[in-house]
């Protein structure tokens, strides 16, 4: 029997010692394997605790002969829950800015027919200003804020990476904001 086998066993026998063993020993490996997908050593950390407790809970159902790769797995489905977790949070900041670019006043929280109308009428002249920035821009502006797709989604749909359309999102709303400037200059 190996040894992963036996310290699997004494942890379910309520050995504490034996899983300190399992940490210890497969630790550096976990925390490698996350930081392929989190740059950051202090978030890596925090993910590496979930992944061990994760395994402690899960550790009764262990049914595959590959201890390993089962927990490089669950290492893996960590650390791209969390990256998921961080996009949604960016894409709400940027959402957010967004907003505050389309209505720089502070609107009240409460809203007549009127100012919903005016909110409209300014989304709907976003939306006719992306016509005039070249499509590439156009149209991940409109993929991101009117279809409210992803960068993953976006750059499956593009045949490009994500970090392209970062970048691609980033030029097209530097691009929309001087556009509405100068709209509002005009007026």
């Amino acid at each position: 029997m190996d040894l992963d086998k036996k310290l699997i066993e004494r942890t379910l026998s309520g050995d504490n010692d034996a899983f300190t063993e399992i940490v210890n020993k497969y630790k550096a490996y976990i925390f490698a394997i996350i930081l392929n997908f989190i740059k950051d050593h202090n978030e890596a950390e925090n993910i590496a605790q979930e992944v061990f407790l994760q395994i402690y809970i899960s550790l009764p159902d262990f049914k595959v002969d590959n201890f390993k790769g089962w927990i490089s797995r669950i290492a893996a489905n960590k650390s791209i829950d969390r990256k998921r977790k961080d996009s949604r949070k960016y894409r709400e900041e940027t959402m957010e800015n967004t907003e505050s670019i389309i209505d720089s006043r502070e609107i009240s929280n409460y809203k007549t027919p009127e100012d919903i109308l005016i909110e409209k009428e300014k989304r709907e002249k976003i939306y006719e200003l992306c016509d005039s920035i070249p499509p590439i821009y156009k149209d991940v502006i409109i993929k991101f804020y009117f279809q409210e797709k992803t960068y993953e989604e976006i750059a499956k749909e593009e045949g490009t990476n994500t970090k392209t359309i970062a970048s691609r999102l980033y030029r097209g709303r530097n691009m929309l904001r001087e556009k509405w400037r100068k709209e509002n200059e005009t007026l």
